[in-house]
C-alpha cells in the first residue's frame, strides 16, 4: 500500500450561514454564483428549493463561511444574484478529523478521503473521479475499483 498522508486543517467550530431567497435566477446563473462564492473561499454553498409567498417556485441560497470571510462572501452573494438582502446567523459546528491516502489497487493508485473520531478511522471514501477512470481504462466495475480501494487498511500512523 502507498500512502502519502495529506493532512487536512480542522475546520473551525465557528462558521456564519449566509441566505437569500430567489425567484428570479436560472439554473445556470445559480450554479455559477455558488461556483463563484465556493472559488472565493466559502466552505460549502448549495441552494435547495422553496416556495414563496403566491405560491412562486423558489430557492433558498445558502453560503457556509467562515466569520472573518462573511462580510467579502455577503457583497459578493449581493453582486453575483438577483437578491436584494443576504440574512446571516453565527453557527458552531462539530467537525470529524480528516485525511487523506492515496492506496494501490490492481488497476492502479485511488486516493481516498478517511474520516476518524477519537483517532479511529470510521470511514474511507475512495476518489470517485480516480475510480471511474481505472473502471473505464481497464474494463472493470466502478464498483468493483470502488469496493477494492476501501476495502485497503489505512495506515495507522497516519
Amino acid at each position: 500500500m502507498s500512502t502519502e498522508a495529506a493532512r487536512q486543517d480542522v475546520t473551525p467550530s465557528q462558521v456564519v450561514l449566509l441566505e437569500c431567497n430567489l425567484d428570479d435566477m436560472t439554473g445556470e446563473a445559480l450554479a455559477y454564483a455558488l461556483e463563484r462564492l465556493l472559488d472565493a473561499g466559502a466552505l460549502d454553498a448549495w441552494f435547495t428549493p422553496i416556495t414563496m409567498k403566491k405560491g412562486r417556485p423558489a430557492v433558498l441560497f445558502s453560503v457556509l463561511c467562515r466569520p472573518e470571510e462573511a462580510p467579502a462572501l455577503r457583497a459578493m452573494v449581493l453582486r453575483e444574484t438577483t437578491t436584494l438582502g443576504v440574512r446571516w446567523r453565527p453557527m458552531e459546528r462539530e467537525v470529524a478529523e480528516r485525511s487523506a491516502d492515496r492506496v494501490d489497487t490492481p488497476w492502479g493508485p485511488v486516493r481516498r478521503k478517511l474520516k476518524r473520531l477519537a483517532g479511529r478511522v470510521v470511514s474511507v471514501k475512495p476518489e470517485f473521479e480516480d475510480c471511474a477512470r481505472l473502471a473505464r481504462e481497464h474494463g472493470v466495475t466502478l464498483q468493483e475499483v470502488i469496493d477494492r480501494a476501501r476495502d485497503v487498511p489505512a495506515d495507522p500512523a497516519m
